[in-house]
């Protein structure tokens, strides 16, 4: 089965300007998912999905291959479903028909091989449509999230049939990371959305499960790079 990687960085950014091209412990923070994708067996290409030059050229020099994305799939509320449909078609007319599609968003640059490799195997073991990759949540929707209700109380999101006192005894909850999307190019096109199929996933720890949106999440990757003594400055 051929599958191809893709890294989907646009570049308009409202909560850290510039980011995908930011330097990032001595490299621009796109080149991480590029040089973790080139390193995942069973990936056949690269492809870099973008509206602007700077990222192309970083994308290039870094071994991918760029998709431009048309101007109507990189506004800030475009759906990025839609940006992974026109790749499809991109690599369909340019490369031929692949049949694996793996997501690997540049504001995850911590991710291992190994993650995505264990999403690309998870979704084949379990007979699913896509494989998302989870962390676990800090606050539960059982237990320490609250909503206002129409009398303007607040009130637990999701309220347990029976009471729960401890955090420990709620049920366990999971954030959505951005480290990796496993799936195939059928699932896409003919879907609207992730939980449009059956939808199984890998847990991924938190120190590489960092998000980045605006600068301190920036400023915690880089400590945790630093840390790692993965700095390349």
């Amino acid at each position: 089965m051929i599958s191809h990687g893709f890294v989907f960085a646009r570049g308009g950014s409202k909560g850290l300007p510039g980011k995908n091209i930011k330097p990032l412990a001595g490299k621009p923070l796109i080149a991480y998912s590029i040089e973790t994708a080139k390193q995942v067996s069973g990936l056949d290409k690269v492809f870099v999905s973008t509206d602007d030059k700077d990222i192309a050229s970083i994308a290039l020099e870094y071994g991918a291959v760029v998709i431009e994305r048309p101007e109507e799939l990189s506004g800030d509320n475009s759906p990025e479903w839609l940006a992974w449909s026109h790749a499809i078609d991109w690599v369909i007319r340019n490369y031929g028909v692949f049949k694996g599609f793996v997501s690997l968003p540049a504001t995850s640059p911590l991710r291992s091989v190994i993650d995505v490799e264990l999403a690309m195997d998870r979704l084949v073991k379990m007979k699913g449509d896509i494989c998302i990759s989870v962390t676990p949540a800090n606050r539960s929707p059982f237990f320490n999230m609250v909503k206002k209700n129409s009398a303007g109380f607040v009130e637990l999101v999701n309220k347990p049939n029976v009471g729960v006192y401890r955090r420990q005894d709620a049920p366990i909850v999971f954030d959505i990371s951005t480290v990796v999307y496993a799936t195939t190019c059928e699932f896409i096109k003919n879907n609207s959305g992730i939980f449009d199929g059956n939808v199984v996933c890998i847990e991924v720890p938190k120190e590489r499960a960092v998000d980045i949106d605006d600068i301190y999440d920036f400023k915690l990757a880089e400590a945790i790079l630093t840390e790692n003594g993965t700095s390349h400055a």
